[in-house]
């Protein structure tokens, strides 16, 4: 912040300059990482737009931990896999996870059983 300048005066200042920000409601932000994941917590994310350039400054309760290993399997996953190929949703998961989450090869691997 410039001293003696208030909020009123610095939002007209970016204006004139082309900066905008926008607060983004965010819930949780994670950023992935080859070696490990970083997870903010409670965070307050702040997008600005500068001459067309997009960035944003996060801030909150930050953890870090291994990345994971297994796939995001969700129950709408599970529940095509069941409709395709007659299994049980225990068998689905169990392929599914066989194939890393992917659809299209378990269903394939469970009709050819």
């Amino acid at each position: 912040m410039i001293p003696g300048l208030n909020s009123r005066e610095m939002l007209k200042a970016m204006k004139k300059l082309g900066i905008k920000q926008e607060d983004i409601d965010a819930l949780e932000v994670i950023i992935r990482c080859s070696d490990k994941d970083i997870i903010v917590r409670n965070p307050e994310v702040l997008k600005v737009n500068m001459t067309g350039k997009e960035t944003f400054q996060v801030s909150g309760d930050i953890e870090e931990r291994e990345p994971s290993t297994e796939p995001e399997i969700s129950k709408d996953d599970v529940k095509t896999i069941v409709d395709q190929t007659s299994v049980s949703e225990d068998q689905a998961l169990v392929a599914l996870k066989k194939n890393k989450g992917d659809i299209a090869a378990t269903i394939l691997e469970l009709q050819n059983a």
